[in-house]
């Protein structure tokens, strides 16, 4: 073997621990929403956007599409970490095709944990930002429907 293969064999050899350890502590739900999360986008021109930082530090951002009262479209963006990922990409689809009273009452930190199936002690806060991001862009979605020409002024 060369030094290429080598290295190749160890990095392959290094995931495969990795990997190991992370089943150890999160649910086959976890690890999908992290290797393959959901929404995970801007969105131009939302109905309702919110940015919210946590107590981590992590900044999430979630936007609203909204038609007749239901959330047609919800994606988001973070800067924060793996299990702020797969809060987020649990919030926006547990939010999709809900009226706005049924995402407001049923995205809470304590759904998006149900739906993961629990997350160790120290990542439960990434829910609690998830569920508080929703709860803000549902708000501004609300505000920007009171006063629709607000919302041309925001981004300025």
């Amino acid at each position: 073997m060369n030094k290429d293969e080598d290295l190749e064999k160890y990095a392959k050899e290094l995931q495969e621990q990795i990997m190991e350890q992370i089943k150890k502590r999160y649910s086959e739900n976890v690890i999908a929403h992290w290797q393959n999360p959901k929404n995970f986008q801007k969105m131009d021109n939302p109905d309702g956007c919110a940015q919210v930082k946590g107590s981590c530090g992590d900044t999430m951002e979630m936007f609203l599409k909204m038609k007749d009262g239901v959330v047609k479209q919800c994606t988001f963006q973070t800067d924060g970490c793996g299990t702020s990922i797969v809060c987020g990409s649990v919030a926006t689809e547990l939010a999709q095709n809900k009226s706005f009273t049924q995402a407001l009452g049923g995205v809470t930190a304590e759904e998006i944990l149900k739906q993961l199936g629990g997350l160790p002690e120290e990542d439960v806060h990434c829910a609690q930002l998830a569920a508080e991001t929703l709860r803000r862009a549902l708000a501004d979605y609300l505000y920007q429907k009171r006063a629709p020409w607000k919302k041309h002024y925001r981004n300025t």
